[in-house]
């Protein structure tokens, strides 16, 4: 090989080894004050901030928030400081204006009990309170407390076609949820921490607009009850609704959306589904068939000298005695008496 070629091969060799050595000293030199900025823990106090996105209306939690390192210089006097506040006392608070994850909670995002718009801000989008009165037979003799969750009874007396009254109870209204009795949106605790159970006279529901409207006309129409529902009543009928086809889960739903999803669906309250009982599902004596209510007892009795196969009626209700057969023409079916050969 020719020596001038071989000087020069030589010689960027020593070139390239030299930036290599000069970049991995840049780069060590660059990194070594990361490390230990990072290895520097934050100088500030701790305030209280947002552990995930708080929507306005969410009831504070324990895994909600949390106290974090705050720089000094960014630190407000709304902030809620590690020592000087009580993070139990704003349990069962409600954020009043929207929090995203990692900020932190100032004084005027929250509102407690009892203070003027933690009515307002305790509910859900799109939802109304309404205020029922009860009283102990109707209210669960006072074991109904914010946060439950009751169906909503409606009785009253039908007048029927042929005079007589009947007794009708039905549940028009399900999972509706207890915003407050008798103005306290608290429960009541005892010097032993016990929940002290008090009677009250009314009870504020959260509802739907269209809801609010029926609810006030069945408070003309006869008389309302509650009836307290078991916790796990809303996840097993939401199983059964999904099971059942009526109520789809989209596919494209990331696990957060479709956790958010069935939650909003076990809140809702609903008013589709109506069952009822009758006075006659209680009584036999309360059937269509039996006379209005006031009637006499000896005026219900059946005349005991009746002919055979004579219609007779009792308060105006027609009572067959003797044997009868029944005959079809087309479509009507006529019940016809039968007497004796030869009988007058």
């Amino acid at each position: 090989m020719d020596r001038k070629k071989l000087v020069l091969l030589v010689g960027a060799l020593i070139v390239a080894i030299g930036t290599a050595l000069v970049a991995r000293s840049m780069f060590a030199g660059a990194g070594a004050p990361s490390a230990e900025a990072a290895a520097v823990e934050p100088q500030g106090p701790k305030v209280l901030v947002a552990q995930r996105a708080l929507p306005v209306g969410t009831l504070i939690t324990a895994d909600a928030i949390s106290y974090q390192m705050w720089p000094s210089q960014l630190v407000q006097d709304a902030y809620f400081l590690d020592g000087e506040a009580d993070i139990s006392k704003l349990l069962g608070t409600v954020v009043r204006h929207a929090v995203t994850a990692g900020e932190p909670i100032t004084q005027g995002s929250l509102v407690s009990p009892g203070d003027r718009g933690f009515l307002a801000a305790a509910l859900s989008p799109g939802m109304r309170a309404i205020t029922v009165p009860v009283s102990a037979q109707s209210g669960v003799a006072g074991f109904i407390f914010p946060g439950d969750r009751v169906d909503m009874v409606l009785t009253q007396t039908v007048q029927g076609n042929d005079g007589t009254n009947l007794k009708a109870s039905e549940t028009i209204l399900r999972n509706l949820r207890v915003l407050a009795t008798d103005q306290s949106t608290t429960q009541q605790k005892g010097e032993d921490g016990n929940t002290i159970v008090s009677a009250f006279s009314t009870v504020t529901l959260e509802v739907t607009p269209t809801i609010a409207e029926k609810v006030s006309v069945a408070q003309t129409i006869g008389t309302l009850s509650l009836s307290l529902r078991s916790i796990a009543d809303s996840q097993s009928e939401l199983e059964r609704a999904v099971a059942s086809g009526d109520f789809a889960i989209p596919d494209n739903l990331s696990p957060a959306e479709e956790e958010k999803l069935l939650r909003d669906a076990m809140a809702r309250p609903d008013d589709a589904r109506s069952t009822y009982s009758t006075g006659a599902d209680v009584s036999r004596f309360q059937r269509g068939s039996m006379p209005a209510q006031g009637t006499p007892r000896a005026a219900t009795a059946a005349p005991t000298q009746a002919a055979p196969g004579v219609a007779v009626t009792v308060s105006g209700v027609p009572v067959r005695q003797g044997p009868t057969v029944r005959v079809t023409r087309g479509k009507e079916t006529v019940e016809v008496p039968v007497s004796k050969k030869g009988g007058k």
